[in-house]
Parts: C-alpha cells; sequence; structure tokens
C-alpha cells in the first residue's frame, strides 16, 4: 500500500527528530511518582494535566495495584508505580508522531493521568492502562470503565506478560461479565486502519499476541478494547530517541500505537 509505504517514511524521520524528554512526574490527582527537577528543566513544555480544548490528549489511567506497602512499584526501574511506566515520555513522543503523520493534531505538551471514576476522562475517546498485571478497581471505578466503553471509549492495554493475562482477564469480567476476548490477527481492522501491520513478534517476551473486545461479542462491530499480550509497545515508544533500540523495531511499535489512535478516532 503506498499510503503505508509514505507514511513508514515520515515515520523514522519523525521518530529521529523527536527530542528527548523526561517531563515533569508531577500531575493534578495525586498518588504521583516524586518529582524529577533535573527531566523538568529539560522538558519546560511538558506542564502535566491539560484543560480540556476539544483537541486529543493522551490519557493514562491511574490505578491501585491492591499490592503491600512497596510491592506496586515492584517493576519500576525508576521508582514508579505501575501505571506510570515510561510516563509521560512515552505519551508525549507518541503524540508528536501522531501530529507529525496524520492531520489529528493532538497536543504534545502534556499527558493526561485520570481514574476510571473520574467523569473528566469522558472528554478523551482513547485511555492507556500499562501494566494491567497489577490492575485493581473499586466499584465505582468498575462502574465509570464499564460507562466509558459502552459510550464509545476504547482502551489500550499495554506492558503486561505471561500470567499478568489472568489478572487482566479478571478485572474485565468485574466491567463486562459476558464479554469475550477475541483473539485478533492481520485482517483485524484495527491492525489495517492507518498503517498495514504485519509484524506481530518484535517485543522482549517471546511471540505476542493481541486480543479484542467488542461491542455486543460481534467482531463486525466496534473494537472497544485491545491487549497486547508479551508486548511492551510503551517502553519502545518511551526510548525510541535514545540510540538504545533499532530504529525499525521503534517505528513498529509507533505503528501499533497510530493505528489504535486512528481506528478509536474513526469508530
Amino acid at each position: 500500500m503506498r499510503k503505508g509505504l509514505v507514511a513508514a517514511a515520515v515515520l523514522m524521520l519523525a521518530v529521529s527528530t523527536v527530542s528527548p524528554s523526561r517531563g515533569l512526574r508531577a500531575f493534578e490527582r495525586g498518588d504521583a511518582p516524586a518529582p524529577d527537577h533535573e527531566a523538568a528543566q529539560a522538558s519546560e513544555s511538558f506542564s502535566g494535566n491539560v484543560d480540556y480544548d476539544g483537541r486529543i490528549v493522551f490519557a493514562r489511567i491511574r490505578f491501585d495495584t491492591g499490592l503491600g506497602p512497596g510491592m506496586g512499584r515492584a517493576r519500576g526501574s525508576r521508582g514508579e508505580p505501575p501505571w506510570a511506566h515510561d510516563y509521560p515520555t512515552a505519551d508525549t513522543h507518541l503524540m508528536k508522531i501522531l501530529k507529525e503523520l496524520t492531520v489529528a493534531l493532538p497536543r504534545t505538551d502534556g499527558s493526561n493521568v485520570f481514574k476510571f471514576d473520574d467523569p473528566e476522562l469522558f472528554d478523551f475517546p482513547i485511555a492507556y492502562v500499562s501494566e494491567p498485571g497489577y490492575w485493581t478497581m473499586s466499584e465505582e471505578e468498575a462502574k465509570g470503565l464499564r460507562n466509558y466503553l459502552l459510550k464509545g471509549g476504547f482502551v489500550i492495554f499495554d506492558d503486561f506478560r505471561f500470567n499478568d493475562w489472568d489478572n487482566l482477564e479478571q478485572q474485565m469480567k468485574r466491567v463486562l461479565p459476558d464479554a469475550r476476548w477475541v483473539e485478533l490477527n492481520e485482517t483485524a481492522t484495527v491492525f489495517n486502519s492507518f498503517f498495514e501491520i504485519r509484524n506481530f513478534n518484535f517485543g522482549y517476551y517471546g511471540k505476542e499476541t493481541y486480543f479484542g473486545i467488542f461491542e455486543d461479542n460481534d467482531p463486525k462491530k466496534r473494537l472497544m478494547a485491545v491487549a497486547g499480550h508479551n508486548q511492551d509497545l510503551g517502553e519502545f515508544w518511551e526510548f525510541s530517541d535514545q540510540g538504545m533500540m533499532p530504529v525499525d523495531i521503534t517505528n513498529e511499535a509507533y505503528k501499533f500505537g497510530v493505528n489504535y489512535f486512528i481506528y478509536a478516532l474513526t469508530h
């Protein structure tokens, strides 16, 4: 597809020109990692949660882990809780790529953080959950997510592996008891919404597998949630400008992010 080839070429250029940005590790709703003042000085354009103005903003979900003191930070190499892994750099990097390649015009100066019971989340049609293997919810959060999905919201589950799947499945049963996860292959509309994605095996943890939940459990209807098991797209987005990973691999990760957003915005 010519469109995909042209966009891929632009993607490589955009990845190479994204500026390093750790951003402020602070935002308006508590339970945040400690502020990184050195990073803040290096990225003065990042201001945490931004006010709604009709533009697309990366919306990340904050959640409690249900683990003992300190255990909720077990996987965070920089001491952040699981929901904040790769925050906010992965978020703003993806928005910069989306802005470079599409007419979506997202904001790149902040990444909003919400819980699922926050009514402000409904201003943002796409939500991202990192490390759902640690994810727990209150009844109000489960209700909020149910309403969000049924009213047209789209949720991305990323950065989980192995038996983390069991917790994701258990939590989603609380949200949509009758919903079924369906394995997605290369023919799925979400993988053809902008790029034609054909590379499903470039992660860290062996063969990744992608699953979705469809409205009324009908694959012909709207995809409401997508989960990449044994995948960590956020990690690739965050470090795409650091020279730590091959450009072709980080490009593959960006393709998934762009497709997820374009799909959600058009369905």
